[in-house]
């Protein structure tokens, strides 16, 4: 086994009592002992005098090993350094008086890293942003593996962010490469299991993580947009000039088929011609209206 399995440490139950019946108890017995040091004095009894006082003493002592622990939190118990095991159970309770008992909160917390400026795959400069939904689940290696869990979070998730970014390209330049901003579902999956195991160590679970801001860096936006733009442009392009293609043929097909008109090479490649500007011009085209021969 691993030095370091040994040397972990592992969050185990300790609740404690019921603290109610511990308070009532307790208050019972402190109201006893406050009328035997009444009577003490009246008497002036010494015997009396040296029962009640201890007494008291020890059931102050007592009292302070009542603790509250609320829904959703827990309470980490140490006998002087020693863990001593987390209490859970909500509710009053009550533990040995020596014990230290630090509050730790396990519900589901959520923080947004700052917009961290990184070059992505491409070595283009971005900006990106994470958003981290997270809770502690083994709060003995909250406390007692990092030295604050709450900032080990952050600091390690930003990390990991920064090391996602440079893995992806802001932009895929084809449909086999993964992007960060066309791949969103896989690109956040891949970002949580970065971040869950750099906080494993800690206790932590990751229950979502996704990038909340994505963009270029200022001082390249406004060349990436135009890049983008032209991209664009020519995609628009591809798809007119396959469907004009597709409509032409159709068309050839369709009247060599119902023998509508007998059309030799030469005016095939006129009429191609023309209906490729008509389909594919950004204007709209002006008829031309033949009067005379087809060959005229």
């Amino acid at each position: 086994m691993p030095l370091e399995a040994l040397t972990m440490i592992r969050e185990r139950d300790n609740h404690g009592i019921p603290g109610i019946p511990v308070l009532l108890l307790l208050l019972a017995l402190i109201a006893g002992a406050v009328y035997l040091l009444v009577e003490a004095i009246r008497a002036e009894s010494l015997t009396l005098l040296f029962t009640a006082i201890p007494s008291l003493l020890l059931l102050a002592l007592l009292l302070a090993g009542l603790f509250l622990v609320n829904p959703n939190e827990s309470k980490v118990l140490q006998l002087f350094g020693k863990y001593a095991g987390t209490a859970r159970v909500p509710g009053l309770r009550w533990a040995n008086p020596f014990y230290s008992k630090r509050r730790v909160s396990v519900r589901v917390r959520n923080f947004e890293s700052a917009r961290l400026k990184v070059n992505d795959a491409d070595g283009n400069p971005i900006e990106i942003a994470a958003v981290v939904v997270w809770r502690v689940v083994d709060t003995a290696e909250a406390i007692f593996e990092v030295d604050d869990y709450e900032n080990y979070v952050h600091v390690q998730s930003e990390a990991a962010l920064r090391n996602l970014a440079t893995s992806y390209a802001y932009d895929a330049h084809d449909d086999a490469q993964k992007s960060l901003r066309g791949h969103t579902l896989e690109v956040a999956d891949h970002l949580k299991r970065e971040i869950q195991d750099r906080l494993a160590k800690a206790g932590v679970e990751v229950l979502e993580a996704r990038i909340s801001h994505l963009a270029y860096a200022p001082e390249i936006a406004a060349a990436m947009l135009q890049r983008q733009q032209a991209g664009a442009i020519i995609a628009a392009r591809q798809r007119i000039v396959e469907g004009a293609v597709g409509m032409v043929e159709m068309a050839l097909e369709m009247l060599s088929r119902k023998a509508i008109v007998s059309l030799d090479e030469e005016r095939k490649a006129t009429m191609v011609s023309n209906l490729l500007v008509v389909l594919c011009g950004e204007r709209a085209a002006q008829p031309v209206l033949n009067t005379g021969s087809l060959y005229q």
